[in-house]
């Protein structure tokens, strides 16, 4: 062999062990990327599977409550609902239905007194009612705020005028309890928020007056 044949065997095959190395290394380089955005990505799929079951079990939950008698819940019948002007005088704290006023209340969490007429419209519109008396722990009003987030047919007021603890009202029905943590609180939420006992189920909880 010539001393130039030998000289470009000898070049190629250093040419030939460089692109070896490289490769190598892209390999190495793409295994750690590609695997770490994998492990990445099946937890990201792995968390967002868990949400979903969970948010999936908790309605589910729900659903069922929803199905089950509730202990301690009143209704009335035969309620009028004309639009009035005039003050009403509703023999339940807070009113359960009857004539209100032709602006409802828009649904949310409100640390001070509502209108009563205007939340009665609101109950119309199948909104669900969550009252407390202003003398609650600051720790039950933290968790009747907690459970009325991200509740878009929900109120959530203080009333100065009622005698129990917490009070929810629907459009013809009402539960008093003792306390936030009462399980009968999300079952009548789920019961009756949006419920086809309401006369209007599905009008607006939104675009009405704030308080």
């Amino acid at each position: 062999m010539s001393n130039t044949s030998k000289r470009s065997s000898e070049h190629q095959a250093i040419v030939a062990a460089i692109r070896s190395r490289q490769q190598a290394k892209q390999r190495r380089f793409n295994i750690l990327v590609y695997g770490g955005f994998g492990l990445v990505l099946a937890a990201i799929i792995t968390a967002v599977a868990l949400v979903v079951a969970g948010s999936v079990q908790e309605r589910n939950a729900a659903a069922e409550a929803a199905k089950k008698p509730i202990d301690g819940i009143q209704t009335f019948a035969g309620l009028s609902r004309n639009h009035v002007q005039t003050a009403v005088a509703y023999p339940q704290q807070p009113g359960a239905g009857g004539d209100h006023s032709p602006v409802w209340t828009n649904c949310g969490i409100y640390t001070d007194p509502v209108n009563g007429q205007r939340a009665v419209h609101s109950l119309e519109h199948g909104a669900v009612w969550i009252t407390y008396n202003p003398g609650l722990p600051a720790t039950e009003i933290t968790k009747l705020t907690t459970l009325a987030k991200n509740k878009p047919y929900l109120l959530l007021s203080p009333d100065k005028n009622q005698t129990t603890p917490i009070t929810a009202t629907a459009w013809g029905t009402q539960l008093a309890v003792q306390d936030a943590a009462d399980p009968r609180i999300p079952a009548f939420i789920g019961a009756y928020a949006q419920s086809p006992k309401a006369p209007e189920p599905g009008a607006p909880c939104t675009g009405g007056t704030a308080g």
